[in-house]
């Protein structure tokens, strides 16, 4: 494994631990094994860190939700929590740390929700044969909320959440 990637996969489970702000970097470089300087070689400083260890997520994340369904995207979801665990969004839960501030971690934190709209813009068109962006909307909010949600419910939140947005789904085609 090369440094940066021990790097990232070092500082992930830092961060999802102990949470960004009280993750130092001193801590950071014992437990990856390596010096200040490389630490800042390779990200500049903490929020070039963050912000590397958000696209790294986001990277992982979006390559398993390439669905075209709703059922898909949900049972990918659960799959996601398998892999990676249920503890919330990590991009909101770093823009929330740096209390929104910090501009390369709320536009990390954008590009991710962004990417996750335009899936489930193409999911609503394959689902019912048309835009509908309110029905996106009502999807990402379901989405979004099974993942926070699986924190104290576990997977059941997605399915919850699947059976939801079939519904609003069918009422969709009927209209």
């Amino acid at each position: 494994m090369d440094i940066r990637t021990r790097l990232l996969e070092t500082a992930e489970q830092l961060f999802e631990r102990h949470g960004f702000t009280a993750t130092g970097m001193d801590r950071l470089t014992s437990a990856a094994g390596i010096s200040s300087r490389t630490l800042y070689k390779h990200v500049g400083n903490k929020n070039g860190l963050i912000v590397a260890v958000m696209n790294e997520r986001d990277r992982r994340f979006h390559r398993l939700m390439k669905t075209d369904s709703i059922d898909a995207l949900f049972t990918t979801l659960q799959t996601w929590f398998t892999q990676e665990g249920a503890r919330g969004c990590l991009s909101l839960r770093a823009w929330g740390e740096t209390g929104g501030g910090v501009p390369e971690i709320a536009e990390a934190m954008e590009r991710h929700k962004q990417r996750l709209r335009e899936r489930i813009d193409a999911i609503v068109l394959a689902e019912i044969g048309r835009h509908d962006t309110e029905l996106a909307e009502a999807i990402q909010l379901l989405f979004e909320g099974a993942i926070h949600a699986a924190t104290y419910r576990g997977g059941d939140a997605a399915q919850a959440a699947r059976r939801t947005a079939h519904r609003l789904a069918d009422l969709a085609r009927a209209a």
